[in-house]
């Protein structure tokens, strides 16, 4: 990677653990994806329970794999009931997340179409742990809540093969449709347990 952007990403993820902080949020920085498993795993004791939803960003690092392969109590939703693993993962030590977008001073966004994985973020899990690429930043909510309708949403639902219009055209058109994963949206702006939410941001390019 150019040094510059490493330069850059360094500097502007400082800027986002500062506001995360004073959101009573706790924010990291790894340079790279190996640098993130190694500290996601040191912030995640071994027999915790664990779950996840469809976070690209998590799977990208190795850290689902580190989950299912080590000592963890991971819930796997695809190997059993999807509403009994959702369920199981609102008591669970640790729900791992990634943001479809962050601002600089701090908020975290989402949108999702179930509502499974905003839920959670909110309340449930004991311990929330995101992580996040440097792709994800956005000066500010407006822009934040943009990208998430505008990129991640019209990628996510090629990835998941939805019947909408974003599939067909590639752009946000604002629809309706049964299938979409426009449903709920998650603007987190603070915690009111500091040790609660913890962010890793990572200066690559990671999920979409």
């Amino acid at each position: 990677m150019n040094a510059n952007i490493i330069k850059r990403n360094e500097l502007l993820a400082q800027k986002v653990i500062k506001g995360l902080q004073s959101r009573h949020m706790n924010g990291y920085y790894a340079a790279d994806k190996e640098a993130a498993l190694k500290l996601a795993l040191s912030l995640i004791p071994e027999g915790s329970s664990v779950g996840m939803g469809g976070a690209a960003s998590v799977e990208e690092i190795g850290l689902k794999e580190a989950m299912i392969r080590g000592n963890y109590r991971f819930i796997d939703r695809d190997a059993m009931d999807r509403r009994e693993a959702y369920l199981m993962m609102y008591d669970c030590d640790f729900f791992l997340a990634g943001a479809n977008a962050l601002t600089e001073d701090g908020v975290i966004v989402n949108l999702d179409g179930r509502g499974n994985r905003v839920s959670m973020i909110a309340y449930g899990p004991r311990k929330v742990l995101i992580i996040a690429g440097m792709n994800k930043v956005c000066p500010d909510v407006d822009s934040a809540v943009r990208r998430v309708r505008t990129t991640a949403a019209p990628i996510n639902a090629q990835r998941f093969q939805m019947n909408t219009p974003c599939l067909k055209t590639g752009s946000c058109l604002d629809c309706k449709s049964p299938d979409s994963i426009c449903c709920d949206l998650l603007l987190v702006r603070g915690s009111m347990d500091a040790e609660r939410i913890h962010v890793i941001l990572v200066g690559e390019s990671l999920g979409f």
